[in-house]
């Protein structure tokens, strides 16, 4: 294969090469990591969350909050960045959240929780994500 790093994968196999397996299974195979185990769910350094696998911005650091959950929680994505999907795969209706850019799946979305006065918790798996620190943190 020879794609470059700016260049998306056309197919699940590209995506396979370019992914650790716990990516891929995350990302392209809507997986979820286990509760606590994320590298970012204690995060707190400024900086804006990417797209683990195309790069795209996502969550800008002061968006994150404690949610309690075991994964990373924002209560909002840059506008355009990310998609919401019914997903109806457990038995019951939830939403998932994929990044708009490449379609890789993140997580999902729940509204009327209360944590935040915007009400919405976008509950993400670390493995989807990259933080790039702010360069002044």
């Amino acid at each position: 294969m020879s794609l470059d790093e700016s260049e998306l994968p056309r197919t699940e196999e590209e995506w396979r090469v370019r992914l650790s397996p716990e990516e891929f299974r995350v990302l392209r195979e809507a997986g979820t990591e286990r509760p606590w185990t994320g590298e970012y769910v204690d995060t707190k350094t400024p900086g804006t969350y990417h797209c683990r696998a195309c790069g795209a911005q996502l969550y800008p650091s002061d968006t994150k909050f404690d949610s309690h959950c075991g994964w990373p929680s924002f209560d909002d994505a840059i506008p355009g960045s990310v998609k919401e999907i019914e997903d109806r795969s457990l038995g019951m209706s939830r939403t998932e959240i994929r990044c708009a850019r490449c379609d890789s799946h993140l997580g999902h979305v729940f509204r009327g929780e209360g944590f935040t006065p915007k009400d919405t918790r976008h509950c993400v798996n670390s493995v989807s994500i990259r933080l790039e620190p702010r360069a002044d943190a």
